[in-house]
């Protein structure tokens, strides 16, 4: 087995800053890790977990992914007695901001929360579902290091150290979990992952792979952050998941770069990730 390509991205990565690696099979152990235990903020990759999660109350029949919600944008924060408005201008998805005021599905809003990484869709899933729910889905999974608090834009809570934080083995284990189908039944977890397949967002793990390679991924990103977290479905070799995660000075850009340089040499190694 070798894994040069990787070997040889990770020994050249910045010192400048928190960079994790995990790469390795859908169901075994990773054949690289790279600080994959330390604990980046989330970004959007909660998303992830959350809409697990929902899925994971559907079969419960805790919720129902095809009842209505009413799209709004003021949230109760996690902390005290307060409620925080969301800012239209910071989300990356424009949809359900044009539904305000009307009822959509449950189901549209996990779709939206994962393709466009609606900031709006987020926070309406995580009111229905709850951060407890959440927090089971993670430690079915196995994550030992992530955790969902409060909601996105919630300032008071995070101001209060509440945060939403995530581990590249975590995000990992949660993927491998959802492909074995350890976390819901066999038709939820095909349709989470033809969700995450859908992602529009695709400027990190899939600009370093060939044009067109499926990829059921989840990216994040702030000021600082950038990650991505996907398994990846190679034509000439068996699926393989690569995470990484990073926090550091780099400007966005040059973030997602860095991974698209990453998933390269995963790609390059796939004979041996798979």
């Amino acid at each position: 087995m070798t894994d040069s390509a990787l070997r040889t991205f990770v020994d050249a990565l910045p010192d400048d800053g928190s960079f994790s690696v995990w790469s390795g099979p859908v169901s075994a152990a990773p054949t690289m890790s790279h600080r994959a235990d330390e604990q980046h903020y989330a970004a959007s990759t909660m998303k992830l977990a959350l809409v697990i999660a929902a899925y994971r109350e559907a079969e419960a029949g805790s919720v129902d992914l095809d009842a209505p919600v009413a799209v709004h944008d003021a949230f109760a924060s996690g902390v005290g007695e307060t409620r925080f408005s969301m800012d239209r201008g910071d989300d990356s998805d424009p949809e359900p901001w044009r539904r305000l005021g009307e009822d959509v599905s449950l189901r549209w809003l996990c779709y939206r929360a994962i393709v466009k990484s609606s900031n709006l869709a987020t926070n309406l899933v995580l009111d229905v579902v709850g951060t407890d729910a959440v927090a089971r889905t993670l430690a079915a999974s196995g994550a030992t290091g992530s955790v969902v608090t409060r909601g996105i834009e919630d300032t008071a809570a995070r101001d209060a150290g509440l945060q939403n934080l995530v581990t590249a083995a975590d995000l990992a284990r949660t993927l491998q979990a959802l492909y074995a189908q350890e976390l819901t039944g066999a038709d939820s977890s095909a349709e989470i992952l033809a969700v995450l397949a859908a992602q529009q967002i695709n400027d990190a793990i899939p600009a370093g792979l060939p044009k067109a390679t499926r990829v059921a991924h989840k990216s994040g990103w702030v000021e600082g952050i950038s990650h991505d977290a996907g398994i990846v479905y190679p034509t000439d070799a068996d699926p393989f998941v690569f995470v990484m995660c990073t926090t550091s000075t780099l400007d966005e850009q040059a973030g997602l770069d860095l991974i698209a340089a990453g998933a390269a040499a995963a790609w390059a190694d796939r004979s041996v990730l798979g």
